[in-house]
This record gives C-alpha cells, structure tokens and sequence, in this order.
C-alpha cells in the first residue's frame, strides 16, 4: 500500500505531466481560487490526525507571558500571605524543596504578601488582580486554572517543556504537532505563526527552537513575524521584477529540487518546494493582512492600538486577523515579566503592556463568533515564590495560574487551587502535560495517538504522560 508521502509524489507527477506543471497551478490559484480549488486541496497537506472525537476547536492562540508572572499578584488571592506579610516562611512548606536563586536560604525566606489588592468579577465572582481591569471584565469568559505545575526552575527549559512536553531541546512544538496532525486551513499563510512583544521588566530572551519542528518535517515549524511595520520583509518583488519573472524563477528552482527529489527522496525537498510556492502566495496575502485600514475605529479603540507599533495589543489584533484566515496556531509572546526585584511597580507596568490587548481579544473574537472555536491560552512558563527575593519574588514551579477560554472550555469556572500560601498545587493538580492533552482533545485527537516515529521510538506531545481535563470542557 502506498504511504501518504508517495501518494503526494504520484499527484504531483501526474499535475506536472498534464498541464503546465505545479507553478503554473500556483499562479492560477491566485488569479482564480474556484478554478483550481480541488487541485489545491489535493496538494495541501491535511494531516495524519485520526479524530475520533468530535472536535470543538479549529485553532489556538496561545498568549505566552514570558518570564513567568506572579500568581500571586494576577489570579490567585491568598488571605494568608497578606496575614502573615514579613513574618518567617515556615520550614515545613519550602524544606527539601527546588528553588531558584533562593536555594539554601530556608533560615532567611519572608513571606511576602500580595502588592496589589483583589476583586471578585463578574457573576462568576472570579478573583482577578485589579492590576489586570480589562481581564476582570471578561471573568465570566475565562476559566482560570489556578493548579498548574511544571519540572523546570530555569527559563529557557521550562519555555521548551511548555512548548515540547520535555526540557529535552530538539523536539517539536506543541503547534507542529498541530500542523502535522491536522494541516491549516490557509493555502496563502503559515499554518504556524509567532509575534513577540517586550516591555515592564526584565526581558528573557526567547529562542526560536521554541516554535521549532523539531525532527518532524521543517514544513511544519512556526514562523516569526515582525511586530512592527511589515511582517515579513522582502515579500514585494524589487524594481523590475514583476510577478510573471518572479513566477519563472519559482519555475526554475523547482524543476531543480524535483530533480533531487527523483534522485535523493528527501522529505525536506519536498518542504523546499512547498515553501516557495507558500511564498509566493504570500506576496499577496502578507500586505493583505497588515492592512488594516479596513477594521474600524471602535475595534482599533478596543484593542488600544493604531496596529503595527510593535506592541502586545497590535499583536493580539494581528493575531484575530490571522485566525480568520485559517491560521492554524498563533503564539504571542511578551517578555517582560521576570520581576525578581522591584515587583510591585513592576507587575504592574507590564500588566499594563499585556492586559487591555488580552481582553480584547476575547471580546473581538466573541462578538464575530470565533471564540467558540478558537482557544485561547493564557499563561507563563511558570509562576513566582510566596517568599521574598529582595522586594521582589524567585522562580517557582510547584504551584501557579493560567486561563483558558473559547474552543470548548467551560466559561465562568475556577479550577484547582494552591495552598494557603500559594506555594503547591493541591487541590485538582494541572501538569503541562494535561494541558498538551485537553488541547488535543479539543480538537478531536487522542494524545496518545499522535505519534511520529523516530530513532526506533514513537513519540508524542505528552511522551508518556498527560490526561484530559474533562472537569474544564463545556458540554
């Protein structure tokens, strides 16, 4: 029986012995989508996913918080820390335990309580910081999910545990695993797209392995845009060349590859060839999409943004635009949130750059009847110490907060909780693994059957781990 891949290599040797080849094809695409629409259908990759469940979810935006914000300064009020603010950490909570930079100081760790007050929101009555004003008016939107935990005390492996399932660096990402198992809905756009924003605090840097394809095929690997200006650059043509010369050059170098590809049988040419004809469509469809001249005042007032001014809220409105365009993962990062010192102004200002935008995403979505399919992920890589570093809070892993809402979750809810003083997840515990597998579910996949073989071994998002969350899911 013929696999998937020499199905594909039989389509398009039969494409390019009965017309004018795949170019061609491509071209003709653009002039006239309804035309050639089967054809391209053909061509696109759909995925190898089994959905054997009824999907509720087509894509995901992931709002990544890099630098890991306090749980206890955004969703998860503890009476406690305030009570007990300045006194001692008892031995008892943090001995024996992995801290960051505060390791071996169990004699010399206060409690800090919270630096910002609380309030109920909503009919929910969700506990939101008042530092986040735009989230507290989606409470009744959100599930906040206050029992996440992680392995990874360090930013750069607890980034790629978050995005891989493992701190391990080379395994693919959470939306290449998407891509490969279900395709994108674009024919014109990646299926994979990542934004960066920076400001309020110290900013770690991000490596792009993070939205990385890891051993699965490069086709399936994110791709950066710029937040400001133009997101891809050198998507015109330079004077001179128009788009019939440039169309002959896409000609000539695929007669190239495919010629390797007779020789060699190497996936990756066939990922060369994909990826010119992809961009080649994006000549048209990049400008398309930063134009915003098009959206209207009152969506732009939403948001807070004009767009393209490098900003999270520009980001976020890019990020509405890219999933109406069948993108089919989209991650925001904003670095800004590492506050080991100076965090009560310092959360504060960042939440400022991350929180009208986060908001107005949801709502945008909502009111265009894209939230009901779209998942939203709000969360950093992992949450802050109960206990003082200075005047600000250490790395902590054992217990902290994200929120979810759209693409199947139920709206309104609170799920989990830490302990009285923030510090372990103790009530309804939520590994990154169980996200990675509710995520899947989500959109109708078994996680653990999503597999790629490799070196001998099948692995997948949740390598050995990961349950589904039914507790969250709506319906």
């Amino acid at each position: 029986m013929m696999n998937e891949y020499e199905k594909m290599q039989a389509r398009r040797t039969f494409l390019k012995r009965t017309s004018a080849g795949i170019g061609t094809i491509a071209l003709g695409s653009l002039l006239n989508n309804q035309i050639f629409a089967a054809t391209e259908d053909q061509r696109r990759w759909t995925g190898v996913a089994d959905v054997t469940i009824p999907p509720k979810c087509k894509r995901v935006i992931h709002l990544c918080m890099a630098g890991g914000p306090s749980h206890l300064e955004t969703f998860d009020y503890k009476p406690k820390l305030a009570e007990l603010d300045g006194q001692p950490m008892p031995k008892s909570v943090t001995e024996g335990q992995q801290i960051a930079q505060l390791q071996g100081q169990e004699d010399k760790l206060k409690i800090l309580g919270p630096q910002h007050p609380f309030s109920k929101c909503g009919e929910s009555q969700q506990e939101i910081n008042d530092i986040l004003p735009h989230i507290q008016s989606i409470a009744d939107d959100i599930c906040i999910v206050r029992s996440l935990h992680t392995e990874q005390i360090n930013h750069d492996p607890a980034h790629t545990l978050f995005n891989t399932g493992t701190s391990i660096p080379g395994r693919p990402s959470m939306g290449s695993w998407l891509l490969y198992g279900l395709g994108s809905e674009s024919q014109n756009l990646p299926g994979y797209v990542v934004l960066t924003s920076v400001g309020g605090g110290q900013s770690q840097p991000i490596a792009s392995r993070q939205w990385h394809s890891g051993f699965l095929p490069s086709r399936f690997q994110g791709v950066e845009f710029r937040s400001q200006g133009e997101p891809v650059l050198y998507v015109k043509n330079p004077q001179g060349v128009d788009r019939v010369r440039q169309r002959n050059v896409i000609e000539a170098v695929e007669k190239l590859n495919r010629m390797g590809l007779k020789k060699d049988y190497d996936p990756e040419i066939e990922t060369k060839i994909s990826q010119y004809e992809l961009a080649f469509r994006m000549q048209t469809s990049v400008p398309e999409l930063a134009d915003i001249s098009n959206e209207p005042k009152h969506i732009l007032d939403l948001y807070g943004t004009k767009g393209a001014d490098g900003s999270f809220a520009a980001n976020c409105l890019l990020g509405r635009r890219l999933a109406e365009r069948g993108v089919r993962f989209i991650q925001l990062y904003h670095r800004g949130w590492d506050h080991h010192g100076g965090i009560k102004n310092g959360i504060k200002q960042t939440a400022g750059f991350v929180d009208q935008g986060s908001a107005a995403l949801v709502k945008d979505l909502k009111q265009r009847g894209m939230l009901d399919d779209t998942l939203v992920i709000w969360s950093g890589e992992f949450g802050r110490t109960p206990m003082a570093q200075g005047n600000g809070r250490d790395h902590h892993i054992k217990g902290f907060s994200c929120w979810l809402a759209g693409g199947g979750i139920k709206p309104g809810i609170s799920y989990g909780n830490t302990d009285e003083f923030g510090y372990s997840a103790v009530e309804n515990p939520f590994h990154v693994h169980d996200l990675h597998a509710t995520m899947l579910h989500l959109f109708g996949i078994d996680h653990t059957r999503l597999t790629y073989r490799y070196r001998g071994r099948d692995f997948r998002l949740t390598d050995v781990s990961g349950r589904v969350v039914n507790d969250i899911l709506s319906g």
